[in-house]
Order: structure tokens, then sequence, then C-alpha cells
């Protein structure tokens, strides 16, 4: 009992907990970010996707070949390569054969794959498939020893560490992952453009960005749509590896006659179902969050047409479409983190450094190849010159063979041969020995000499290799022609929205009705359907009344000035409607108790403001400088607390009045107040005693007309008299003025 208990004592570790948490996790961090998530930079492939393509290599599934059911691959990739579930390496094969997700499927498949709907693939008993002109690329120079190969996980096998990669699949595909800490995106590119990049840096490995961007300007997504995003984004984005990509559903104006017309969609956003997308139009249409769509449906079938029509036909249409954008996966962002593995540790690379590495690994390749081939061309030269010996020699050859016991050892001894070389000897067919054969080895012999002297120079001048290299992006070009329909660019590039099509769409989006609007003197705001309302019927809290009213449209600004000198802005659809009181205006602004509404209108944004504090200061503001988004207003009139803000009238006229509480006017050219979005202003009128009791803008052509209490307007002719510069005494109103000394009763 002893004895065991020593034994079990001696595999026990002495160990924190947290340390060994922290070795283990990392350990399973390091392997989820290797094996799992994160592609090579040489290849672009993750391990899975390497596995299958190197299965069904061996499974000889060239694209020339014969389908094969997928279920024998996934056996042969699980069974041989990759012990994990069936599962999850059948969902590789199936993405590397829609056209919809990878820009060049790597797996050429037959049967259901599944759709851009988001339909899934049927069963892999139900498809087979083989390889794309695509994977064999990546493929070529396996068997010349163009990688290191690896034991698979029982080491009954071997398998390649990385594939040779005839073009640049990394950025060709792209690729998405998400690890322990970190993940990549990498949305898909045009091959030729990439080749086209890959072969000026062939030629001048100090090339600018700016330079590799001319022959490719961007990604190419497989399901097209047009990129708005703008020159200086893209270039960010690839000079620093992470950035992000707009990309808009591709449309046409498609005209019905009789002036009605509707919209058809023939190209999505990458990664957008198309199915989710019309159920996301649908549920905006019931909820009436789209007032301009009427209708939506899917006329699709092998192409994409998706059909929307117009509420009406004096829709604009591109107003339509940015407000679906606006709302739907009809525009959407594919970001971009080149976080890929090089020489097995992630890293965020840019897109010179993930051309430069790729290209690295294609002159590593086109190196080992002309050393296989050179091994090989050396070992059938030492053949030859072995049959050569065997020529010259051919009677004392046959000699040795018919009467010595151990004929090889003696053929080295007899003609100083290597070991290869006597074994071909003795190896070689009767056949062999006439006149003829000599001739032929004699030749073989000659046109080796000049393959070897060849790869001997390839192999020593890195100039030779870069050329070789430049020649095999050529030709795998020729597979990706941007004249073909594989090749050619599906995603076009567009003009970046302009800045304001957000409050555009905003306006389009809000169902254009009449209001008008009421706030009591206590400070309860509310809006009433339409223009026509009777304000003296419009019921208040005991103790209130009508302070301030305003007609104006829901899809309207509307401006409150207070006391204090600031300008606040609410929507006209943000206002609380008008049954009940309405809800207190310090609700939707930050309003101290001390200070009031002293003004309230619609924003004219062509219009002009008279701006006067109690003081009698003034100057004219335009009414588009009195927006403002925060809820604690703007700063446009500088007040005090004994001259607060007092008048804000339209200025529209070239003549200001201006009255005091000691009942002078004084009348004064409009063009005497400066125009400012902000500050104290001028003096309008000197006093002796009191302040500015009221003042407004007119035109001489209109005359001087006021507005008696009852509502009467009156027509002074003898107005010119009191006409005086500003900041002038003026003099005492004319007979008849209303007793209350305000312009307007």
């Amino acid at each position: 009992m002893s004895d065991l208990m020593d034994s079990g004592e001696e595999n026990i570790i002495d160990e924190s907990m947290n340390e060994a948490l922290s070795r283990r996790y990392l350990a399973y961090a390091l392997s989820t970010i290797t094996s799992r998530a994160l592609p090579d930079v040489r290849d672009g492939l993750k391990p899975v996707q390497r596995r299958i393509l190197y299965a069904m290599r061996e499974l000889k599934l060239n694209p020339d070949a014969s389908y094969r059911k997928c279920a024998k691959i996934v056996g042969e990739v699980m069974g041989n390569y990759h012990p994990h579930g069936d599962s999850a390496i059948y969902d590789t094969l199936v993405r590397l054969a829609q056209s919809f997700s990878v820009r060049y499927p790597l797996v050429d498949g037959q049967g259901n794959f599944g759709n851009i709907d988001g339909d899934s693939a049927a069963a892999m008993r139900y498809t087979e498939s083989r390889m794309t002109a695509a994977a064999k690329l990546l493929l070529d120079g396996l068997d010349e020893n163009a990688v290191d190969f690896r034991d698979t996980y029982d080491e009954q096998d071997s398998e390649p560490v990385v594939l040779p990669a005839a073009y640049p699949n990394l950025l060709a595909n792209g690729a998405t992952g998400i690890a322990v800490g970190m993940a990549t995106s990498i949305p898909p590119h045009n091959a030729a453009e990439l080749i086209d990049a890959c072969l000026i840096l062939v030629d001048n490995k100090n090339a600018e960005l700016d330079e590799l961007l001319e022959v490719m300007p961007g990604p190419d997504f497989p399901t097209g749509g047009t990129l708005v995003e703008s020159k200086e984004t893209i270039r960010e984005a690839y000079a620093t590896g992470r950035g992000g990509f707009r990309i808009r559903a591709k449309w046409e104006k498609e005209d019905l006659g009789r002036g009605t017309w509707q919209i058809v969609v023939t190209e999505i956003p990458y990664q957008v179902q198309k199915g989710k997308l019309i159920e996301r139009l649908a549920e905006l249409i019931d909820a009436k969050k789209v007032p301009l769509l009427g209708d939506v449906r899917d006329e699709s079938a092998e192409d994409i047409r998706l059909v929307l029509e117009p509420k009406s036909k004096t829709v604009d249409p591109d107003m339509l479409m940015e407000s679906l954008y606006k709302l739907s996966d009809l525009e959407s962002r594919f970001s971009m983190n080149l976080n890929v593995l090089d020489k097995g540790a992630p890293k965020v690379m840019n897109l010179k450094e993930v051309l430069m590495a790729y290209l690295s690994h294609r002159q590593e390749v086109v190196v080992r190849i002309a050393q296989h081939q050179l091994d090989k061309t050396l070992a059938r030269l030492e053949v030859l010159e072995g049959y050569l010996v065997a020529f010259l020699n051919l009677d004392e050859v046959i000699r040795i063979i018919r009467e010595e016991d151990h004929p090889k050892s003696e053929l080295m001894a007899a003609f100083n041969l290597t070991e290869n070389q006597a074994e071909a000897i003795l190896n070689m067919r009767l056949r062999s020995l006439r006149k003829l054969e000599e001739m032929e080895i004699r030749g073989e012999h000659a046109e080796l000499e000049k393959k070897r002297d060849k790869l001997e120079a390839l192999i020593k001048s890195p100039a030779k290799q870069w050329k070789e290299v430049a020649k095999g992006l050529n030709e795998a070009r020729k597979v990706f022609d941007p004249e073909t329909e594989l090749g050619r660019r599906r995603s076009l590039f567009g003009e970046a929205p302009a800045a304001d099509v957000g409050d555009m769409i905003a306006e389009a989006l809000i169902v254009r009705e009449p209001i008008t609007v009421v706030l009591s003197e206590q400070g309860w705001i509310r809006a009433l359907k339409g223009h026509n309302n009777d304000l003296d019927k419009v019921k208040f809290k005991d103790g209130d009344g009508l302070a301030l009213s305003c007609q104006m449209e829901t899809t309207d600004k509307l401006i409150l000035m207070s006391s204090d000198g600031r300008a606040f802005t609410l929507g006209g659809d943000k206002l609380p409607g008008g049954r009940g009181a309405g809800e207190p205006i310090r609700f939707q602004i930050d309003l101290e108790d001390e200070h009031s509404i002293t003004d309230m209108f619609r924003l004219n944004p062509e219009g002009k403001r008279f701006m006067a504090s109690k003081a009698g200061y003034g100057f004219i503001c335009p009414e588009a400088d009195l927006v403002s988004a925060r809820k604690a207003g703007k700063q446009v009139v500088t007040t005090s607390t004994d001259s607060p803000l007092f008048i804000s009238k339209v200025a529209v006229g070239d003549k200001v009045a201006v009255i005091g509480d000691n009942r002078k006017l004084l009348i004064f050219d409009v063009i005497e107040l400066p125009e400012m979005p902000r500050g104290k202003g001028v003096k309008l009128q000197s006093y002796k005693d009191g302040g500015l009791l009221d003042a407004m803008v007119f035109s001489e052509a209109d005359g001087f007309v006021v507005t008696e209490a009852s509502g009467r307007q009156r027509t002074f002719p003898d107005w010119q008299d009191w006409i005086g510069r500003r900041a002038g005494a003026g003099r005492m109103v004319m007979r008849g003025f209303p007793r209350s000394g305000k312009f307007d009763g």
C-alpha cells in the first residue's frame, strides 16, 4: 500500500492554479490561432481548406476528372488529415464551391450547394465535386519538392505545410476568422489586378503603394455591387492593413410607361442573404418606416432581380434608394483586418507587405523546384554516363555479367563506376544494346547538360529567379483573364454620398403633414394637426393660456429663442401630439427656470432674423446659424440679467424702426446693422431712462404700417421725418400712434 502511495506522489506536480490555467489557455489560444482561424500569408488558406484540396489531389479529382461524392472526400480528409467533425469539413468544402461566397471557387460542385437566399447545401451523400482550375494552380509543384511536408496527426502519412500557390490567393479569395483575442477579415480582390501589382513589385521592390493601387484599386466582391468609399479612405486601409469598405447594391430605374417606373436591384452586397434582405424590406413597409416605398417582390431566377415599387411616381428614385441604404442591408460595410500568419506568427500587414511575403514564397518555390529538377537531371546524367561506358566496353561488360559471381562490384572496380551506374547497367535491356540507342543516349546526355547548366545558373542568380517568378505569374494570369467571365471585375466604384444626404434621408422618411405648434404660458408644448385650428378654442390647464403659436409641417424645424439669447432646435415630427396638454418644453430642451421662451418660429434656412436685447443692442442673424443639435441649444445673443433677449423678428426690408420706453421713435437703414451668427450687436437707440420697447424691419416701398390693438392696420405717410442715424435718440412718436407704443398692437 505504501509503495502505491509513493509511486502516486511521484506523479504529483506542485503548481499554482493561475500558472497552470495560464499555460494551458495559452496553448489552446495558439492552437486556435495557427490551426483554425488565421490564414497563411503564402497560400491564403487555413489548414482545413489546405487539407481538402490536398485530399482531392490525392484522389486525382482534377478539373477534367469525373466528379466524386463529397462524402468520400470528407471521409478522406477526416480520416487522413483533419481529425475533426465531418460537418466542419463539409461546410468548408461547400463554401469553397459557392460562387457567391468566394471570388474564385476552388471546388467545382455538382448538386445543391446552397444559394444566396441563405438555403443550406444538400447532405454530402447527395453532392459531388472536383477541383477547379484555380485550385490546381495552388497545388502545382507539390511533386517537385516545392514546399515542406510534415507528418499527419496519426503519423501514417504526410501533408504539405503550405501550398506552392501560383497566384496570391490570400487577397484573391479573402478570408474571415475569429481566434482567441484576435480576428481576421480580408475582402476578396481581382486576381488579375493582384498579379499586375505583383509584377510591379517584381520589377521594383521599392514601388510605392499608390503605384500598386493604380492597377489594384480596391476589393472585387463575388456578388458585385458598388464601392462607395473615397480613394483616400481606401488608400489608408491598404497602408495600415485596417479599415473598411462600404458596398451598395447595384440598381437601375426601369420605365413602365405613362410616367410610372420601378427600381430593379441586380446585385446585392457581399455576404448579404437575399431572403433576409427581402424580409427586412417587407418589415420596413409594414412598419411604415419607408413611406417612399410601396412594395417589394423577388423576380430572381439565376440572376438577382429584386423589384422595388415606389409609393407614387413622383418619388425621387435616388432619394428612395438613399433611404433604403440607410435602413437595410442594401448597403453594408466589410471590415478589413489583414491579420495573417507570417512565418507561423500572427501579424497585421499592409498591402505591400502581404504581396512581398507572397512573392518571397514564390521565389523560394522557384528555387526548390529548380533544385529538384537539377537533382533529377544530375541523377539521369550519372546513369547516362554509365551507359556510355558500357557501350564503349560492351564485350568486357558482357563477360563480367556472364562469368563473375558479383558483377556489380566487378563493374564498379573495372570501370570506376558508381553504384547507381552499375545498377543501371545490370538492369539494361538487351534491346538497348543496339547502335541507335547509343546515339539517343549521347543526344539525351547533351540536352541534359544544357538543362543542368541552366538550372545551376537559375539557382545562383536572384535576377533569374525573379524572372521565373514573373513568368509563372503571367501564366497564372491567363486563367484569370479580365476578358473572361471569371476574371472580369464585378465590383465597380461609385461616388460616396454627400455629407448632407443624411438630413435629406431623415426628411424623406418623415410623413409630411401640416401642424400648428402651440406653446402655453406655463411652458407646455404640443402639435395640433392642420393649419385651420381655432386657437381660441384650444384648451389649457387651469391658470394657463396661449403664449406662442406657429404653423409648420412635420418635416420642418422649429426654432425657440430663450430670454438668455439661446436658440433651440426641435424637429416637427418630434413634438408631442395635440391630445391633452402636451408636455413641458423643458423635457425637450435644457432651459433653466429663471429663463423663458420669448419667440418660436419655423426655420427658414434662407431667411434672416432681427435680434435685439432690452438694452437696445441688436444685429441681423441668418436663420441657418440658429440650428443646433444640442439639447442645451446654441448661444446666439449676448445678454445680461438686466438686458434679456427682447426682439426676434423676420428681417425683410430695407429700414429698421425702433421705439423706446420713452415713446421716442427712430428709423434708419438696415445696412447700418451688422450681419453675424452671434454676439451682442450694435447700439440701436440712445436712452436716458428705460430701454427698448419694440423694433421691426420694414420695406420703404410698402410704407410705415403699424397694427393697432384691434387688429386694424394704420399707415403713417410722413414717417420719413423720423429717419436718422443709428444710435440716435429719435423723436416722439407721431400723432395717432398706438398707446401701447408697439408696432404690432
